[in-house]
């Protein structure tokens, strides 16, 4: 049975999901958005995560290549924006990008009229490329940040993670998903009063979880 063009590109994404976990990008650039209280353009958020051996190239034709970190950082940025409301704003714009300590008043207002455009980076069916590709590329941004962090590169026991993830052996892939998320935002090192082992200590939990479940 043939798929419509429309399912084929939805099966595609949910493959893309289900094998990516999240963007590793989003725990670096927290750590620069918030070392700074300046404003950042993408090219220089890029420039700096190549110093640290974050990003890396991504395609043999260059204007390709530059599309392709370019969305990357979209991504992740926008998946930042969103973990960080209400209590932070994180302002999304090329040219324009800085981590602000108060939300604005008009912050419901700004979140809505950037609507198109993080739904258009959210989609990694605009990625151009294969999920097999996607899962290579993120996964060796994962060995990077992970020296770059200083893990315990041996996988814990998925009985373990889950304890550090405060979730039992019933916990379905959503809310696994979610409580990574959760937690290391609260104990990013460089959030008020993060934590650098506990977040290390659930990075490590996430890389077992996000191995032994496809968590979408």
């Amino acid at each position: 049975m043939l798929l419509s063009p429309v399912a084929s590109i939805k099966q595609a994404n949910d493959q893309v999901k289900a094998l990516k976990g999240d963007n590793p990008l989003i725990w670096p650039l927290l750590t620069l958005l918030q070392s700074s209280a300046k404003s950042w353009k993408v090219h220089h958020l890029a420039a700096e995560l190549q110093q640290k051996g974050l990003m890396h190239d991504l395609d043999t034709s260059p204007e390709k290549d530059l599309f392709k970190r370019n969305f990357l950082l979209m991504n992740a940025l926008y998946e930042l924006q969103d973990m960080l409301l209400p209590k932070q704003w994180l302002q999304v714009q090329a040219m324009d990008i800085q981590l602000f300590r108060l939300v604005p008043s008009n912050a419901d207002l700004l979140h809505h009229s950037d609507a198109s455009l993080r739904d258009y980076y959210l989609d990694w069916g605009n990625y151009d490329t294969c999920s097999n590709v996607v899962k290579e590329m993120l996964d060796s941004f994962w060995s990077s940040y992970q020296e770059y962090i200083g893990l315990n590169h041996q996988l814990m026991h998925k009985g373990q993670a889950l304890r550090v993830f405060e979730l039992d052996e019933s916990a379905t892939d959503k809310q696994i998903r979610k409580q990574w998320r959760k937690l290391a935002l609260k104990w990013h090192p460089d959030r008020d009063q993060g934590n650098a082992e506990r977040f290390k200590q659930v990075c490590e939990a996430w890389q077992t979880l996000r191995d032994k479940s496809l968590v979408a």
